[in-house]
């Protein structure tokens, strides 16, 4: 009897921004609400429909809880915890339900880290050198490149959803970054990946997985930039 393909499913969110510099080109690390680190998380989601149907189920059990009734990120129109959890707008309460639920789940996250501090110093250094500009996109894409490089080939086919940044998709580039991880993984092994990729980008009230991510990346970051433990 043939096996079944083995089916992986990675959600991958940002935490932090990389912006580095303001308007005038002043590098801005180390203001007031200026963060100081740049991550990239992604979690690889074991048990996704079980998981899933807990947090739908819970998510419908607050909606219909008068306790919440007249809160305004519990209302439709707000965007907010009535139609996907998202960790930074979600209330303390919720919080902890939500992380009661995946701390219980199958659920891999891999993180990668970036100090903007550093980031600033080097894109500072490439601009007075080379006359390079910080490019944000490209250093977002080269942590997809580092994070998935030793991920890929553990499966026959990945589902890789990544949380919309910006008004445009970026799938062509995303594709790219994703084909250059199966590539390194090649050279560094000499081992052919032949394993399936479909990429997509979406918003985390289409897809659960991005509710997960965003909840492991706020408690990370809360860890990094307040030493929150």
């Amino acid at each position: 009897m043939q096996a079944k393909p083995e089916v992986r499913q990675y959600y991958v969110d940002e935490a932090g921004d990389l912006t580095l510099f303001n308007r005038k080109g002043k590098n801005i690390i180390g203001q007031p609400s200026v963060s100081k680190f740049f991550m990239l998380g992604v979690a690889q989601v074991c048990d996704s429909d079980l998981l899933g149907q807990k947090l739908e189920y819970l998510r419908k059990c607050l909606l219909q809880d008068p306790l919440y009734k007249d809160i305004p990120s519990m209302q439709l129109e707000a965007n907010k915890t009535a139609v996907a959890f998202h960790a930074n707008k979600d209330l303390a309460d919720i919080r902890l339900q939500v992380f009661d639920i995946l701390g219980a789940s199958n659920t891999k996250v891999y993180v990668a880290i970036r100090s903007k501090k550093d980031l600033a110093n080097s894109a500072e250094r490439d601009f007075k050198e080379k006359g390079k500009k910080f490019n944000q996109n490209k250093n977002y894409d080269d942590l997809v490149t580092r994070t998935f490089k030793n991920l890929l080939h553990k499966a026959d086919s990945n589902q890789i959803i990544f949380a919309r940044r910006g008004n445009k998709p970026r799938e062509t580039a995303l594709k790219n970054a994703i084909d250059k991880a199966k590539s390194n993984f090649e050279k560094q092994w000499d081992i052919s990946n032949s394993s399936d990729v479909l990429i997509k980008s979406a918003y985390p009230s289409e897809y659960w997985g991005l509710q997960v991510v965003d909840y492991y990346l706020w408690a990370l970051q809360r860890l990094y930039e307040r030493n929150e433990d």
